[in-house]
């Protein structure tokens, strides 16, 4: 839940997971202008404007103190997000307790002594995360690691010691994190282990280092013991390569008596397991055939797993714990759509619980669960109430080699009169790829999915192999298959919108970021011929490059990279990134290609950009290249965008035929630069004229 203890996994995501990965991409004038493919019921449905589902939320990350006293959340200040508070029975007395004036906040928790907030911030995308608290009784603000040039972890936090926690900080070296315990009340940080060779560490209740983790030279996991800040020799546990990205240790519960892993050794999925601390005797909890075990709730004082989920198609919550399942079934009973634990109090009474009806604005409630009452707390985007929101169908797809690809189907208003996933006649269609590529497309709400649907397009979200979450032999089929078998997937994908009347053939555009900017630039150079254009933001074009400048402290699980991707510094492996790399087909590209680039991405560096569109200009190829110089891998700022999906839509508008928004004076608020190419979208000269 979102406790300090619960972002632990976030703030130390490793690069495996996150390599090519973007955060949500998150007004303008009503103004529309219509494309020659709308039907007549798309162009009678009303425009949904940009700024209602790319702006500023309302209210967002709701959460409740410790205690349960007092409420939390994050919300504009001055157009900024920041961080509000509230007492629990009078949430109107929200008061605003930090004061960001250029970047939003968009992690913070609660101290576990409940006396502070705290919040992780970089500047100007570069993601190098420091971490900040604000005393609730003198709302003074401090910054807990005053460093440059830093990135920090939190590495444990406990139940029973409430003013201090573990966090990791590579001030000293950029590769390696120095594990620190860190004093809430003074902000003092005290060494406990200089580390110089150890990717993470892992520690129980008591604040003591139990697990360091180092990759192996297969490309795999090795997990050592921590004895008295000393690691052993000897792993006790270890991973091939085939399973270093679906099996991981997943906490131990507050005595320590118990260590749970998510485990694919020796089967294909993960399976939850608990092992014994003292004997080191494993017991199987939780499996699933078609996915792997995805989260878990935990009891808050004891860290027992009471329920786990399986995220197939969508997500879905088992309770091993029978009060725990009374109240998820009464939510369920409640509640129209999808709904999750935001937070919860330290006697877990009280719940914080998003709702996700998909065709209505996400809501979120104060669930209290002695009384079983839902109380209102807020809807993050009111301007969505009665907005012709669509719903997603999850479809499968059977790619040419027989795998299934469990992906996510959105259809323009009007398009489907009897319900059943399928238009009535073939539309326009936007290819929406996810980044990693080892992460995963989901069921629920998605603002690209249900602005592009507004706008008159299928939108048709892929989980090809090489994604997550679907168990390892998926995963591992899409090693060494960029821009081959993984690209196949798309195109198999696309083949089947078409052929099952949903897709116009010539009326389908490819888009995404990261990973899916890269397969945006592979589409339009490898299959010049099947899209009708292409948006890629913050995508690479030169795999060879992208591995020579990743971020130092993904140093210590760069083998990762190189078994999954190929690796450079073998003759082999160097021909298959170059082979794989768009940069070198540029002159292949014929269609329609839109780039926005941060220029503080410190995953995919702007000249991963720079480069393409300086080889498609020497070719005397037309593109449109944006650049966002206070950004980074994705975009933070609301301004930044909602200026980016204004010239996305008109881009698409173009190209394929859809409804957009008049760009208007949109890009005044925000900082894009448009590098090259602004006469190729309807309205740009004009709206950096204006």
């Amino acid at each position: 839940m979102s406790t300090l203890k619960s972002h632990a996994k976030l703030l130390a995501t490793t690069a495996a997971a996150a390599l090519l990965t973007i955060p949500a991409l998150a007004s303008a004038d009503n103004h529309a202008s219509h494309g020659a493919h709308m039907t007549t019921t798309a162009e009678a449905t009303p425009l949904i404007p940009r700024d209602a589902l790319f702006g500023n939320p309302t209210r967002a990350g709701g959460q409740i103190s410790p205690d349960g006293s007092m409420l939390s959340w994050l919300a504009p200040k001055d157009g900024v997000l920041n961080i509000w508070v509230a007492p629990r029975d009078n949430p109107d007395e929200g008061k605003v307790i930090t004061n960001s004036t250029d970047r939003p906040i968009r992690q913070y928790f609660w101290a576990p002594d409940g006396e502070s907030i705290m919040y992780v911030q970089d500047k100007g995308g570069d993601e190098n995360f420091l971490l900040y608290q604000i005393d609730l009784d003198t709302l003074e603000e401090k910054t807990l690691t005053p460093f440059e040039n830093t990135r920090i972890q939190i590495v444990g936090a406990s139940e029973t010691i409430k003013d201090k926690v573990l966090v990791g900080v590579n001030n000293r070296n950029p590769q390696f994190h120095d594990v620190h315990l860190l004093d809430l009340t003074t902000g003092e940080l005290s060494l406990v282990y200089e580390n110089n060779g150890y990717a993470g560490f892992m520690a129980d209740d008591t604040l003591t280092l139990r697990m360091a983790m180092r990759q192996n030279a297969a490309g795999g996991t090795d997990y050592f013991t921590i004895t008295d800040n000393v690691v052993a020799d000897e792993p006790f546990e270890t991973t091939a390569m085939e399973d270093s990205l679906t099996t991981n240790p997943a906490g131990y519960t507050t005595d320590g008596s118990i260590l749970y892993w998510l485990d694919s050794r020796g089967r294909n999925t993960a399976a939850l397991y608990a092992q014994d601390t003292a004997t080191g005797e494993k017991t199987l909890i939780a499996e699933d055939d078609k996915a792997d075990i995805g989260g878990t709730i935990r009891d808050p004082k004891t860290g027992v797993v009471e329920a786990y989920s399986v995220n197939y198609l969508r997500n879905e919550w088992t309770a091993l714990d029978e009060e725990l399942g009374a109240s998820l079934d009464w939510l369920g009973e409640k509640l129209e759509g999808d709904f999750g634990i935001n937070s919860r109090t330290d006697d877990d009474r009280t719940w914080i619980v998003w709702n996700d009806p998909m065709t209505a604005p996400t809501a979120t409630y104060i669930y209290d669960r002695d009384t079983e009452t839902l109380t209102p707390f807020y809807t993050t985007r009111p301007e969505l109430e009665g907005m012709p929101l669509q719903p997603m169908h999850p479809v499968e797809i059977t790619s040419r080699d027989g795998l299934t690809l469990p992906s996510y189907l959105t259809l323009p208003p009007g398009s489907d009169s009897d319900g059943d996933g399928r238009p009535d006649e073939a539309v326009p269609m936007v290819l929406l790829v996810h980044g990693g590529p080892w992460a995963r497309d989901d069921y629920g709400f998605n603002s690209y999915h249900q602005m592009l649907a507004n706008r008159g397009y299928a939108v048709l979200s892929v989980n090809f192999r090489g994604s997550t979450g679907f168990g390892k032999d998926f995963l591992n089929a899409g090693n060494l298959e960029w821009g081959l078998k993984m690209h196949d997937d798309l195109i198999d994908a696309v083949d089947w919108a078409i052929g099952e009347g949903i897709a116009l053939e010539d009326k389908t555009a490819i888009m995404g970021g990261s990973y899916g900017g890269y397969a945006t630039l592979a589409g339009l150079t490898f299959t010049p011929d099947k899209f009708a254009c292409g948006v890629d933001i913050v995508g690479p074009s030169n795999l060879e490059t992208l591995l020579e400048t990743i971020p130092p402290y993904w140093a210590p699980v760069v083998k990762l990279f190189h078994t999954r991707m190929g690796d450079p510094n073998t003759e082999e492996g160097l021909a298959l990134l170059k082979a794989a790399s768009p940069l070198y087909k540029a002159d292949q590209i014929v269609k329609p290609l839109l780039i926005a680039q941060g220029a503080n991405d410190p995953r995919v560096k702007q000249a991963e950009s720079d480069q393409i569109v300086g080889a498609m200009k020497e070719a005397g190829i037309p593109v449109t290249y944006v650049l966002y110089p206070d950004e980074g891998h994705g975009f933070a700022k609301p301004t930044n965008s909602i200026a980016f999906v204004g010239i996305a839509e008109n881009f698409l508008s173009e190209c394929i035929g859809g409804r957009s928004e008049e760009l208007g004076d949109v890009l005044a608020p925000s900082t894009a630069e448009i590098v090259e190419g602004a006469e190729h979208v309807n309205g740009l000269e004009e709206a950096i004229g204006g």
